[in-house]
């Protein structure tokens, strides 16, 4: 193939780079501008979001050691169960402008604005500005990206991070610049203080890439590598070793873990039991056996090749999903015959594919087998990668349109996004049925008269071609607008309306709206709830033992509102977890969903009896389980102990400890559950919010016992208040 012969490539070219049309950057800007506009429209929507890290969050602004560990609380009993560098910039915001809401959120915003610029700036290097434009806007209007850039959660982080490092190793690839290829290796090691072994799910295919198709000699490849991978192991490295040098009597426990070590955490919990779904300490306890486990995802639901097309993940993510593998495929076939190396036009275009399909295909091989913990927002981590190959893949098809081959691909592709979008606007109940055939019937006619429209004239092909832009991208575009129309609060989030029978479907494990189970009580799309710091934002869930009654807001134009909910689990969990999870279920505990997924509601009492005196405890209060701490911390201003971390499970404090800190008077209030004791999960778990049976169930389940038999027990603001100051005798 020669550079003639693809005439969209010589943006590469020496000196295009500065060539750039009129209109490349008012629409450049126009794009960035619009992406802001829709992830920062109606933010303070989501109030604290996901109040596990909120929490984290607020604990950092106020303690620098907190900062640096990513305790939950600023008494640093423990941390939350990833690496901090997702919290840092959040932390650092609050810090400077106070706590709340936007304050939060805006950091994650301007991540994915910052996403779709690198994600510009590395397609139009190879494939000029309309490329870049389409790879851009796809990027935007993917549902869940535009979910988990308005979220605390750490994927926000590692996708920007992600992004980079694809960037900076095509940058490398072009002339085997050791200093890009350093670059990448940093972007990587920040990656997995983001997310740990998550990081490095897109090494193999990009350290094969460029072993051998760099410019250079092969011992000078594989030292750039070995230089680059130093690189990683630093920038992500420094932290672990403080962390298992540091004392542990003096430093927070290690969040998730079971031994407090963070390489325990790493590469079991957080690491390879995603992987093999051996995840001690997680919810449900180690192991993916369990009802509906043996297509391969147990509680998380079936694993295979359709897993991200199922469902409520299909409408996440898979929107161009089928067309980017059809381009992944014509991209290769098209730059096959180019050179080995890539210091030509047409190998830098190859490697192009190469780099944003090789992440792809790992990534969603991984995503689709895992046995572990999956929620449907992780799938955020494959968005650059589709979004790259839809715009490289629409321009080469684009300028080789002449061919008849390249024409049936290009007219193929458009019908089967056109199908595809027709099939996922389908699942969701009564979700703009206009829309769904107007995707259909529009994409189909442009489909077929893409081939001809060249014959009628330059203005009619431009038409037909913006006409299947349009069908192509409007159902990502209704999903994303009914996403940002509504806040979204709990630790697991989807995009969208709700989508009757999937995974659970509405009535679930976390309920659809008004759904037994629910996290609705949000008529608004989240603004119910107390009064917090920083204005009126929702403290979370239901109180205790409540269904969800709410509904999501109505979005702009008629849109339905997603409910603000959480994904639903394949029949809802084993053992009555439902019920446990979410306090809906018969001896539904008093946390509610607060005991694992989300915050209790805090009372104006519960508030006022926290900060009462509260300077003179390291923690006003403990609470089993991280979501139940972290509403009332949220609430209050003030520390609040998470017994037993995230799921109640972690074996910290032991109850020798708890015993210690209440005789130095360091604890005030320990906020009961309610209830008794009950195995909620199949295996023997706790039910809402002591999680799974094991070392840390064990320890939540001896310090509340030990509680109720030892102080004087209050009801304040309609939650259980024992002092620990005032033993019973």
């Amino acid at each position: 193939m020669t550079t003639a012969a693809l005439p969209i490539l010589p943006a590469a070219v020496a000196g295009a780079r500065t060539a750039r049309p009129r209109w490349e950057r008012p629409a450049l800007a126009g794009l960035l501008i619009a992406t802001a506009a829709l992830l920062l429209w109606d933010l303070g929507a989501s109030g604290y979001a996901n109040s596990f890290y909120s929490a984290a969050v607020q604990a950092g602004s106020e303690s620098w050691k907190a900062f640096f560990f990513g305790s939950s609380d600023a008494g640093n009993s423990i941390t939350v169960d990833k690496p901090p560098a997702a919290l840092w910039p959040m932390m650092l915001s609050v810090r400077l402008f106070g706590l709340g809401s936007w304050q939060i959120l805006v950091p994650q915003a301007l991540m994915g604005v910052a996403t779709t610029g690198v994600l510009y700036a590395s397609v139009r290097r190879q494939f000029g500005p309309g490329a870049a434009l389409l790879s851009g806007a796809a990027f935007a209007l993917t549902p869940v990206a535009a979910l988990m850039f308005r979220f605390n959660n750490p994927d926000a982080l590692l996708t920007l991070l992600l992004t980079v490092t694809v960037y900076c190793l095509l940058r490398a690839l072009e002339a085997a610049h050791t200093r890009w290829l350093v670059w990448a290796g940093v972007a990587v090691g920040f990656a997995f203080l983001t997310k740990t072994l998550q990081a490095f799910v897109i090494l193999p295919p990009l350290a094969v890439l460029y072993a051998v198709c760099a410019p250079t000699g092969l011992r000078r490849r594989l030292g750039q590598l070995l230089l680059a991978g130093g690189a990683m192991v630093v920038a992500g490295g420094w932290w672990v070793a403080v962390v298992e040098l540091w004392p542990a009597s003096s430093r927070p426990y290690i969040g998730g873990s079971q031994n407090n070590s963070f390489l325990e955490l790493t590469l079991g919990y957080n690491g390879l039991g995603r992987i093999s779904g051996n995840e001690t300490g997680s919810v449900g306890g180690g192991g993916a056996a369990g009802p509906g486990g043996a297509g391969g995802g147990g509680r998380w639901g079936e694993s295979g090749i359709d897993r991200l097309f199922s469902g409520n993940i299909g409408g996440q993510i898979s929107w161009l999903l089928p067309a980017a593998l059809v381009l992944l495929v014509a991209g290769l076939v098209i730059t096959w015959r180019a050179r080995r190396t890539t210091d030509s036009v047409d190998g830098m275009a190859r490697a192009a594919f190469l780099a944003w399909g090789g992440s792809l295909l790992i990534t969603a091989v991984v995503f689709s087998y895992m046995q572990g913990i999956f929620h449907e927002y992780y799938t955020v981590a494959l968005s650059p990668f589709v979004a790259a190959l839809i715009g490289m893949g629409v321009a080469v098809l684009w300028e080789e349109r002449g061919s008849a081959v390249a024409a049936v691909a290009l007219s193929g592709t458009l019908a089967l996004t056109a199908v595809w979008s027709y099939v996922l606007l389908g699942r969701a109940t009564g979700y703009l049925p206009w829309l769904r055939w107007a995707v259909l019937v529009g994409g189909l006619l442009a489909a077929v008269a893409l081939p001809f429209a060249g014959r009628v004239g330059r203005r009619v092909l431009r038409a037909t071609a913006g006409l299947g832009v349009v069908a192509a991208l409007a159902g990502p575009f209704a999903y994303c607008m009914t996403t940002v129309s509504t806040g979204h609060t709990g630790s697991i989030v989807t995009a969208g309306p709700a989508v009757a029978g999937s995974r659970g479907g509405p009535g679930g494990m976390m309920g659809g709206p008004g759904g037994p189970g629910g996290f609705g009580d949000m008529p608004q799309g989240g603004r119910d709830g107390g009064q917090q710091p920083g204005g009126a934002l929702p403290q979370g869930a239901v109180p205790p033992g409540q269904a969800g009654q709410g509904q999501g807001a109505q979005g702009p134009g008629g849109m339905p509102g997603a409910d603000g909910r959480g994904a639903e689990r394949p029949g809802g969990f084993p053992g009555g977890m439902n019920g446990g999870m979410n306090g809906a279920g018969p001896g539904g505990r008093g946390g509610g969903a607060g005991g694992l997924l989300n915050g209790a509601r805090v009372s104006t009492e519960a508030k006022a009896a926290l900060t009462a005196g509260a300077d003179s405890y390291t923690w006003a209060a403990a609470a089993i389980g991280s979501q139940n701490a972290a509403s009332y911390q949220l609430a209050s201003g003030v520390p609040v102990m998470p017994v037993g971390g995230f799921n109640g499970s972690d074996p910290s404090p032991t109850l020798e400890q708890f015993k210690e800190y209440v005789r130095d008077g360091r604890i005030h209030w320990f906020i009961g559950q309610g209830g008794t004791t009950t195995d909620a999960f199949e295996g023997g778990g706790r039910r809402g919010g002591g999680g799974p049976a094991g070392p840390g169930g064990g320890t939540s389940t001896e310090i509340e016992n030990w509680v109720k038999a030892t102080f004087k027990e209050s009801t304040v603001g309609g939650a259980t208040f024992y002092d620990l100051t005032a033993p019973t005798s």
